[in-house]
This record gives C-alpha cells, sequence and structure tokens, in this order.
C-alpha cells in the first residue's frame, strides 16, 4: 500500500515536515510505500471555478504549469493521504487551500476518485488555531468519502522555530500512533474489501 504525505508548509525543514514524517515512520516499518511532497513555497494557483474538470472529466484540473496535476496524479495512486499545514492566521497555508479546492473538485468530477482512502491531516501551531486547520483539511476528506482514523488527540505539534515540534513529546506519540493506526486501517480495509467493495459515489456537478 502507498501513504503520500504532502506539506502545506514553505519551510523546508520545518515543524510541519517533522510531524508528517513521524506518522510516515511506522508504515515504512510495516512495510508500505511512502512519499513525501511539499507543495509549501510554490507557485500554485487557486481554483477559478471554470468547471472544466466537471467537463473533461479527465482527472486533471485544466489549470496547468504548476504543481497540482503533478499532486493529483500521485493522490489518486496512494491509499492513504497526509495533508500537513502549518497554522497561517487560524487556518491552512495559501498553496494547500489551492490544492484542497483544486484536487477536491477534481476527484468530485470524477466519480469521487478519493472515496475510500484513508485521509489525515497534521497541523504544526505555534500557539492557537491549530484546530481550524484540522478541521479545513478534514472537510475536504468528509466531503470526498474518504475514511478518517482518529489518534491519541488531534494532530497537532506544538512549535515556532524549526525543530521545536521535537520537544512535544505529547504530539510526537500522537504521529506515531497515527501512524500504526492507518497501517491498521489499510490492512482492515484491504481485507474487508476482497469481500464488500466500497460504496459507490454517485456525483452529480453542474
Amino acid at each position: 500500500m502507498k501513504a503520500l504525505a504532502i506539506n502545506g508548509s514553505p519551510r523546508k525543514g520545518g515543524n510541519t515536515e517533522i510531524l508528517l514524517k513521524q506518522v510516515l515512520e511506522p508504515l515504512e516499518t510495516d512495510g508500505w510505500e511512502t512519499e513525501y511532497l511539499q507543495i509549501g513555497g510554490k507557485p500554485v494557483r487557486g481554483c477559478t471555478a471554470c468547471m472544466k474538470c466537471v467537463e473533461n472529466r479527465n482527472g486533471r484540473c485544466v489549470i496547468e504549469g504548476d504543481f497540482v496535476n503533478d499532486c493529483l496524479e500521485k493522490m489518486f495512486e496512494a491509499d492513504a493521504i497526509l495533508l500537513g499545514s502549518p497554522t497561517y492566521f487560524g487556518d491552512v497555508t495559501a498553496e494547500l487551500k489551492a490544492l484542497i479546492d483544486r484536487a477536491g473538485f477534481v476527484a468530485l468530477a470524477n466519480g469521487g476518485a478519493f472515496s475510500g482512502k484513508i485521509g489525515a491531516a497534521v497541523v504544526a501551531v505555534r500557539r492557537g488555531g491549530g484546530t481550524h486547520v484540522f478541521d479545513s483539511i478534514n472537510h475536504m476528506f468528509q466531503i470526498s468519502s474518504m475514511i478518517v482514523p482518529g489518534s491519541l488527540y488531534w494532530n497537532l505539534g506544538m512549535g515556532l522555530d524549526k525543530g521545536d515540534v521535537l520537544k512535544d513529546d505529547e504530539a510526537l506519540r500522537n504521529m506515531n500512533h497515527l501512524g500504526q493506526t492507518i497501517a491498521w486501517l489499510g490492512k482492515a480495509m484491504t481485507s474487508i474489501s476482497e469481500t464488500t467493495p466500497f460504496p459507490k459515489v454517485a456525483v452529480e456537478l453542474g
């Protein structure tokens, strides 16, 4: 199975990256294929509501020239999708929001292409606003008929400077447990899907 982690932070080696990779570790130990991508800091356009994805239904956003369609291909291939973001004025980064809007819309336009996948939000926060970031990411997962596993707490890590989250023992335990939970859930879903297919998603847009 494959897990894809996408980081909405523009800061390489920062707290969001550390947290995402903490989740990936137990998955790698369990034999999962994992991939880490950083969309933060790249030029990413927002959704223009052109509805071309509904018209074309080709699994791509009509906006070319940025990182979104590359992410989309990998998201379609993955069994579990982790979306991570630092807290910017109580919400996700602009780059991650653009990905959520465009990827989520394309997936819905293509028969609910994310349905039945595992989705997990991971958030780095200095002090407050992190639960709203967590909710913003989970809204896309839930609208997309994805399976959202719980863990020991909200998937938040506290820190401002690079590496500060490494001092947040509770967050690190939570991320490790989240990775283990995703690994367990992936096995359970694989076993069930052999006899009981995931409900088909009938999406009508426009």
